[in-house]
């Protein structure tokens, strides 16, 4: 399965970040202007992926929220809640996006409660919200204190911070989910198959014999995804007719063949690289596929 995000590369692909920031203490909390973070970024989206972290974001702006089987709009206000479970990525559609994000670790708030237990941080929940302008700044309020607290020097200011948190998750179970959820049967079997192929094609080429892939079959692809495996079936045999396993199969042997023709790997090597348990489960599976033995196909390049 691929890795979250941790908090290290978080920070390493955003210079404009502190690293005196990021300590190796795993009780980590953190408050980042969306204006800044645009200054160096852009508009480019959030990809597809899960963190290792929670994180709250205030935004305005027009934008969307993918994930695997539905999306949500934000047309004007919007508060996401993201969890470590949860991949998702974040579309601008407007160029004038504003707002807040916080990021913390579940052991930063875990002596004050357990985040997890709150349904817009559980699978199945509706993590976003539509916000009127009252909401919009009373929300906003509250990082404004996480942005005080933070800078501030204060010996207990991380209390403060975590009561900051658990304040804000309480005034937005007052409120209501987004209802703007785009759930179009054929758009969610499309996008499921999307974020499928993105996913596979994110594993190639490799580039040593140590990092090889790791998502192999359905069910590793499903549980990335947090779909049911029969679920992303059904939607890539709908969208490109052919089976999930077909098109695994189909994309390790093209990358079987461009490394046997192309480096100078062992079978062996190739093999485990590519997933296979050893040389012998590949040489049989490249052999079903080609009907040549691996080392019949490197010989005839």
């Amino acid at each position: 399965m691929t890795k979250p995000e941790t908090l290290e590369e978080f920070y390493s692909n955003r210079p404009f970040l502190k690293t005196s920031d990021l300590l190796k203490d795993p009780d980590h909390f953190n408050i980042i202007s969306i204006e800044k973070q645009k200054q160096f970024e852009g508009n480019e989206a959030v990809s597809f992926g899960r963190k290792n972290y929670f994180k709250i974001c205030l935004v305005s702006g027009n934008s969307k929220i993918h994930y695997a089987d539905k999306s949500f709009e934000i047309f004007e206000h919007g508060l996401l809640f993201a969890n470590p479970l949860i991949p998702y990525d974040w579309e601008a559609i407007s160029g004038d996006q504003t707002g807040y994000s916080c990021i913390f670790t579940e052991s930063f708030v875990a002596d004050f409660g357990n985040v997890k237990k709150y349904p817009f941080f559980q699978p199945g929940g509706y993590p976003v919200f539509e916000l009127n302008k009252e909401e919009k700044s009373l929300l906003e309020n509250i990082f404004f204190q996480m942005q005080q607290e933070k800078s501030s020097d204060l010996e207990f200011k991380n209390d403060i911070l975590k009561n900051l948190i658990f304040q804000m998750i309480f005034e937005t179970m007052k409120m209501r989910p987004s209802t703007n959820i785009i759930t179009e049967k054929t758009n969610a079997a499309a996008r499921i198959t999307a974020l499928f192929i993105d996913l596979l094609e994110k594993q190639f080429p490799i580039r040593n014999t140590i990092d090889g892939i790791t998502l192999r079959s359905a069910s590793d692809f499903a549980s990335q995804m947090s779909v049911h495996v029969n679920h992303l079936n059904k939607s890539v045999k709908e969208t490109i007719l052919k089976t999930t396993s077909e098109i695994i199969n189909e994309r390790i042997l093209k990358e079987a063949k461009i490394m046997l023709q192309h480096n100078s790997w062992t079978i062996s090597e190739i093999a485990y690289s590519l997933g296979f348990e050893g040389p012998s489960h590949f040489s049989s599976f490249f052999k079903k596929q080609a009907h040549l033995s691996p080392s019949q196909f490197r010989s005839e390049k």
